[in-house]
């Protein structure tokens, strides 16, 4: 029998709304970089890496801005700094929550500050390290409150770390789509 894919989880139907930014920019050589966060140790996503944001609040005018101010509180990226170039598909988690990501083509700070009791890293990942399939791979995970072992497809990023779940699934779909020139980054 198959290992189950990590995609073959129930998903709660009472979800939560969050946002999520997906920040791009090119680089002096003209490369497009994807900025990522990685997550602090603790909460059910220690140590993952991620894309700006979190929960929409009340005073969020929408989800948009729920992405913008979330950006702007863990990694000091202004909204002044973003031109949004798209609302990407949501992605439901198990963990309760539905992502709604936006895409924005930013302005990079002279250097990332970031809120060190949520973010350990601030990555700038080259989109085509992503395109490369060598780069990309999947393997056999049990991890604690699974129900048993899950297929899981993720890229290798920086220190080997893997970019798995909902910013895979947020990422996967639109890097061809970048390299394209979709969007103008």
């Amino acid at each position: 029998m198959a290992t189950p894919s990590i995609y073959d989880f129930i998903v709660p139907k009472n979800l939560r709304e969050s946002a999520v930014l997906v920040p791009v920019f090119r680089d002096e050589h003209g490369e497009i970089q994807v900025v990522m966060v990685r997550r602090a140790a603790f909460g059910v996503h220690g140590g993952q890496l991620a894309f700006p944001g979190g929960k929409h609040e009340p005073e969020d005018e929408n989800l948009q801005a729920t992405a913008l101010r979330e950006a702007f509180e863990e990694v000091s990226l202004p909204p002044s700094n973003v031109e949004v170039l798209a609302a990407l598909p949501p992605v439901a988690v198990p963990s309760g929550f539905r992502i709604a990501p936006f895409l924005g083509r930013i302005r990079r700070p002279e250097v990332w500050q970031w809120q060190t009791s949520e973010i350990d890293e601030v990555l700038e990942i080259p989109l085509r390290h992503l395109a490369d399939v060598t780069n990309h791979t999947e393997e056999t995970w049990e991890l604690a409150g699974w129900p048993g072992p899950r297929l899981v497809p993720f890229y290798r990023v920086g220190n080997n770390y893997p970019l798995w779940g909902a910013s895979y699934r947020i990422i996967q779909p639109i890097i061809p789509r970048l390299l394209a020139g979709e969007w103008e980054v």
